[in-house]
């Protein structure tokens, strides 16, 4: 069974669209969470991450932080074996 992924953002961020493609492209099933619609969410994810900035993404629970960090992930092959 494959981990839950769930991705804080918002629609108008050029990062948040670059994670979303990679995840839709790799056949992910996430939640998103817009924190400009959903009044606690901005405050919930900088609980969770420590970080101000979206996308922030956790896998499993594990915040493994923004677009840059799940790029790389996907870049080191190490993406893959993070989500099952």
């Amino acid at each position: 069974m494959a981990k839950k992924v769930v991705m804080y953002a918002t629609d108008w961020c050029g990062y948040c669209a670059r994670a979303r493609a990679l995840l839709t492209r790799k056949g992910v099933a996430f939640e998103e969470i817009d924190v400009d619609v959903v009044p606690s969410a901005y405050q919930e994810m900088r609980e969770k991450s420590g970080r101000g900035s979206v996308p922030q993404i956790f896998i499993g629970g594990e915040p493994i932080g923004g677009c840059d960090e799940l790029l790389a992930l996907e870049s080191q092959g190490r993406l893959d074996a993070m989500l099952q």
